[in-house]
């Protein structure tokens, strides 16, 4: 089993502590992946407004939850 699928069971958990730290889990692996992803697409070229659409945001929310970790990825290089 996935550490996904593990957390989404324990999210639907009769217990409320275990569903919400499941919850809370699941919030910070999408974060992760989702700043991975973006960062993928702005390395082969994407724009902020085609990432926006494709994540259904605005291009504002996405620049300013993401741009600042890519100036600081600029800056290690």
């Amino acid at each position: 089993m996935t550490e996904a699928t593990s957390l989404a069971t324990a999210a639907g958990s009769p217990d409320p502590a275990e569903g919400l730290r499941a919850v809370r889990a699941l919030r910070r692996l999408l974060e992760r992946l989702e700043a991975i992803q973006v960062a993928n697409a702005r390395k082969q070229g994407w724009s902020w407004q085609a990432i926006a659409e494709t994540l259904e945001v605005s291009r504002q929310a996405v620049h300013k939850k993401h741009a600042s970790a890519e100036s600081q990825r600029g800056k290690g290089r």
